[in-house]
């Protein structure tokens, strides 16, 4: 009998955000897949998981995942990592796939997740906190609020859904934003928005942690999200940001 591959979202970053049932199935799971962006690197979910469950006597596979934003290599990265997991799978072996925040959110998880299951291996997601809501909570701003609208887009690769984003909803969460800030700030601009309208949340839960406005001036990495509030308030402010 085959195994089962899992794809666990471990959350943000801090390590007790790591959810009971994701816990359990790692411990549980004797093989352990963590994407990694290039050979070498650590892989910055691994060490989330390591800091709080005992990954001692598994098979820890650390899986190339380039992060190019081109769709053809996502497909093709998954397609690799899909055939080495699928040699475990056929020896009976269930796998954990690792992600940080939640594996329905641009992970890399559903490219891999896809290819197995086509080929007819049992998967199951466990979903895991969104860096959007750790941040969200850690900031203390709401979302939603009543009837409004949350749009969640990528900046990557300049995206328009941003700015479709920006004029089509009352909230919008930007991830991928780390290279695109001096960009969503000339956009809040364009369209009569105050800066104080912007939170950025990067690194949550990790070394380097960030919370506050837009701040072109800081080197923000690939886990960087921007949470716009057209009506409500920014991080730190009481007043409303309406444009």
């Amino acid at each position: 009998m085959s195994g089962t591959l899992y794809g666990i979202g471990i959350g943000p970053g801090d390590p007790e955000l790591i959810t009971l049932k994701a816990k359990r199935r790692i411990e549980a799971c004797p093989v352990i897949v963590a994407p990694v962006r290039a050979e070498g690197e650590r892989s910055t979910a691994l060490g989330i998981v390591r800091s709080e469950i005992d990954l001692e006597g598994k098979t820890v596979l650390e899986l190339v995942f380039e992060m190019s934003g081109d769709a053809a290599d996502y497909d093709r990265c998954g397609d690799a990592a899909a055939e080495i997991i699928i040699r475990e799978l056929e020896r009976g072996r269930d796998v954990a796939m690792i992600s940080l925040g939640d594996v329905s959110v641009y992970s890399t998880y559903m490219y891999t997740e896809g290819c197995i299951r086509a080929r007819g291996y049992r998967t199951v997601s466990v979903p895991g906190i969104p860096s959007f809501c750790g941040g969200a909570a850690l900031a203390g701003i709401p979302l939603t609020l009543g009837d409004e609208g949350l749009a969640i887009v990528s900046a990557a690769k300049g995206n328009p859904l941003v700015e479709a984003a920006l004029d089509g909803f009352e909230n919008v969460v930007i991830m991928k934003a780390g290279r695109s800030l001096d960009a969503i700030a000339g956009m809040l601009e364009a369209r009569g928005l105050p800066a104080e309208c912007a939170t950025v949340i990067h690194n949550v839960g990790m070394e380097g942690e960030y919370i506050g406005p837009i701040d072109v001036s800081r080197d923000h990495g690939y886990f960087t999200t921007v949470i716009v509030k057209r009506g409500g308030r920014a991080a730190g402010s009481d007043a409303g940001c309406r444009g």
